[in-house]
């Protein structure tokens, strides 16, 4: 099979994965915001690994898995009706934390000391914004 249609299928289960999430009783995932992140298909059609993110760090994130985990036949039974596929594949949940990694990376960087360069320039625009207020 192209690799395009492999993508192509990879972002129509996404698709209906995350549409199918709001459907799901358990509370493991109604009640956290699951969202899911990204799919990878194996080139078999025989699993596809579903990466799920959930606001409220990692222990929400691994509770939802479970919950997800256990609900799959609900989301196998949803893709079928939507995606019109010659063999469903097993889904794998993963979670997916590149979220609070991405927070954690971007606070570092904030706490990093402005070059010297860029000061000498913010403080120019700052006596610039002050001469043309006056």
């Amino acid at each position: 099979m192209a690799n395009f249609n492999l993508k192509r299928l990879s972002e129509d289960i996404k698709r209906e994965l995350s549409a199918a999430v709001s459907g799901v009783k358990d509370p493991r995932v109604s009640k956290n915001f699951v969202t899911v992140t990204h799919c990878e298909l194996t080139s078999d059609l025989s699993y596809c690994r579903v990466h799920i993110a959930c606001l409220g760090g990692e222990g929400r994130t691994a509770k939802a898995v479970e919950g997800m985990t256990a609900a799959s036949g609900y989301f196998k039974k949803a893709i079928a009706a939507r995606v019109r596929m010659r063999k469903m594949p097993e889904l794998i949940f993963l979670p997916d934390n590149s979220l609070e990694y991405s927070a954690h990376i971007e606070e570092i960087i904030s706490k990093l000391p402005k070059p010297a360069q860029q000061e000498d320039a913010d403080n120019e625009e700052k006596t610039e914004d002050a001469d043309e207020e006056d």
